[in-house]
């Protein structure tokens, strides 16, 4: 049943990945794929669709446990490079390396496009201006996850929220899994794009604005914070 919950954690996840369409994350596909700062339904669903594809692992057409196994599986091989069946603890070290190499990269990417736009002049350099400008920007921005927890109940005293967001993931898991049969299809899948999109669509306009997307993403992580603090407190 645990392996099943993350699975299908992850699952959750990918319905809500265009929360981080704008986080400039250089390891997904960004939904926004004509850059305008904004994801339509359509967007999002091709989006889904490229998330899907990456956790159907045995391509059977659903996400369910038997991904989670045949992904460990994958895991395994690739830790396990003179292929006889064991993890040495050279091995494990050389794999672990491998991802401390792959996070420093993609820390050195995220500084490097972060900087190119605080840069606004392309001189190679920022001014006190530039650095102000950005340091304003990151206030804009707090300040709109505050108003966003609120409008999508995230904060502490609002569970269940004006979009009934209660359950963070866990609500979006029901969402996909419309059957209950512990597994998602890409029928479920897609299904609980269109239905989440809605959700966070606030203006019902037919666009995610960076706004939303921001909103949602700050709920998210809001409520998974409470389910971790409720477990400890346990």
């Amino acid at each position: 049943m645990k392996k099943f919950a993350l699975t299908l954690s992850a699952a959750a996840l990918a319905l809500t990945g265009a929360h981080a369409a704008l986080a400039r994350d250089h390891d997904r596909p960004n939904p926004d794929a004509n850059g305008d700062g904004a994801v339509t339904l359509a967007e999002m669903q091709a989006h889904g669709a490229q998330m899907f594809a990456r956790m159907d692992v045995n391509n059977d057409g659903a996400i369910n446990a038997a991904d989670r196994t045949a992904k460990m599986g994958e895991r395994f091989a690739g830790m396990d490079a003179d292929g006889d069946g064991e993890i040495s603890q050279a091995e494990m070290q050389a794999a672990h390396a491998a991802r401390m190499q792959q996070r420093s990269e993609r820390r050195s990417d995220h500084m490097a496009d972060r900087f190119a736009k605080m840069d606004a002049d392309n001189s190679g350099g920022l001014s006190a201006t530039e650095l102000e400008t950005a340091h304003e920007g990151r206030g804009h921005q707090m300040g709109d996850g505050k108003r966003g927890k609120h409008r999508m109940g995230g904060g502490k005293g609002e569970r269940g929220g004006h979009h009934g967001m209660r359950g963070g993931a866990h609500t979006m898991l029901a969402m996909a899994d419309a059957d209950g049969d512990k597994s998602v299809s890409r029928a479920e899948f897609d299904a609980g794009i269109t239905a989440h999109f809605g959700m966070m669509d606030s203006d019902a306009n037919g666009s995610l604005s960076e706004a939303e997307l921001k909103a949602g993403h700050n709920a998210m992580r809001s409520q998974r914070h409470e389910r971790r603090r409720d477990r400890a407190g346990n």
